[in-house]
């Protein structure tokens, strides 16, 4: 195996080895909502439908590779907690967040949320055959379709209150804009994922129009980024550039294409992909990370460098490697990976560091949090892994 992959491969097996020993809560059941630095549980900490449901898509996904079955209890305990206590059987749909005890807390329905119960449902899915989880799945999706499509203008609005009734409190976006890109980023690669399991007609119609409305709307023509948020009428309302955004844009389309299977659509898309991945190279320091992100309004660069932007930049150029064969992607790809190795991996207490700052020291935050998941980390171990094992 190659040096790369092998690295991966280990790193990958070191990060699920730190989820398993201190995310679950083996007294009040389902996983901690919080962890600190010292590996503690904060006891009281909410839980967020993001990190049930990514802990439930990377134990699902780590028994379909290495068909371990302790992963497979992991991912069966998610589900479980996922169900019996995100589930709003009332409204349809599922919380924002619960307390510690389970009980809902942030009733609203955040469509971002919604990406990722349906992203965890279906790769779970496709790990234990479990049809009760594919029926959720494909109940989440309608019920996100039914009051989130906006049939008139396209794409997906950006949240609802507790019974699916407007809002102007969006959480995510910056009011009062209803889209924004990082919903649409994570419904695509949700919708995509189900798809892969539930080969549905409306359902890829979806996926078809999500694919056409990034090339046509979310990626600006002139600049190849990402535009963050817009009105309805997908007016572009804010210039910030996030260079980790774009980055991981440019492999998750691109994996929808594939999925899609239609050539013409692949052939734009494939270029689109290119195009931004050159893009972001502009956010690259000397020492192979890019910053967090820019504002041009402000004049103002952000120069942390966060775990999960790391984590996609390497996917993202190793992509762009694999589409372009311009070694100069790969070599991105690579220092990337050596940046992670030397500054963001956390050899004394497991996993990752959330951030470094510009002077190259670690922030000592929670491990474990309402948005530090194991995602983005074990999710480019596996994609490398899996691009070099072809």
């Amino acid at each position: 195996m190659d040096r790369f992959a092998r690295e991966n491969l280990t790193e990958w097996k070191r990060i699920l080895a730190y989820w398993e020993k201190f995310s679950p809560d083996y007294q009040r059941g389902g996983f901690h909502g919080q962890v600190n630095y010292d590996n503690q549980p904060v006891l009281d900490a909410s839980r967020s439908i993001i990190l049930i449901s990514r802990i439930l898509w990377t134990f699902s996904l780590a028994y379909r590779h290495f068909h371990r079955r302790r992963y497979l209890v992991l991912a069966d305990r998610a589900y479980h907690y996922l169900y019996n206590h995100f589930r709003d059987t009332k409204n349809g749909g599922v919380y924002w967040s619960v307390t510690a005890a389970g009980v809902p807390l942030e009733t609203r329905k955040q469509l971002y949320g919604h990406a990722f119960a349906i992203y965890g449902l279906s790769e779970y899915y496709a790990a234990s055959k479990f049809k009760p989880a594919l029926d959720f799945a494909q109940e989440l999706f309608q019920t996100v379709d039914k009051h989130g499509y906006d049939a008139e203008k396209g794409g997906y609005f950006e949240a609802f209150g507790p019974s699916w009734e407007t809002v102007d409190d969006l959480i995510l976006s910056k009011m009062p804009w209803n889209k924004s890109q990082n919903t649409h980023l994570h419904i695509i690669e949700a919708f995509t994922n189900l798809y892969r399991v539930w080969p549905d007609a409306l359902l890829k119609k979806r996926v078809v129009h999500l694919t056409d409305a990034f090339m046509e709307k979310l990626v600006s023509p002139e600049t190849y980024r990402l535009r963050l948020f817009f009105d309805r009428d997908w007016q572009p309302k804010d210039e910030t550039i996030s260079y980790g955004h774009d980055i991981e844009a440019s492999w998750l389309l691109w994996e929808t294409a594939e999925v899609l299977n239609d050539h013409e659509r692949s052939q734009k898309v494939k270029q689109l992909c290119i195009k931004m991945a050159e893009a972001a190279c502009t956010g690259l320091g000397e020492d192979g990370a890019l910053d967090y992100e820019f504002d041009p309004a402000a004049n103002h660069r952000n120069h942390e460098r966060s775990w999960w932007v790391l984590a996609e930049q390497m996917v993202g150029f190793y992509n762009a490697y694999e589409l372009t064969g311009e070694s100069h992607y790969k070599d991105k790809s690579l220092k990337s990976w050596e940046f992670i190795k030397k500054y963001v991996m956390d050899t004394q207490k497991g996993d990752w560091f959330g951030t470094v700052k510009p002077d190259l020291t670690p922030v000592r935050n929670a491990k474990v949090s309402f948005w530090k998941c194991p995602y983005h980390n074990s999710r480019a171990c596996y994609e490398i892994v899996r691009r070099l094992e072809k």
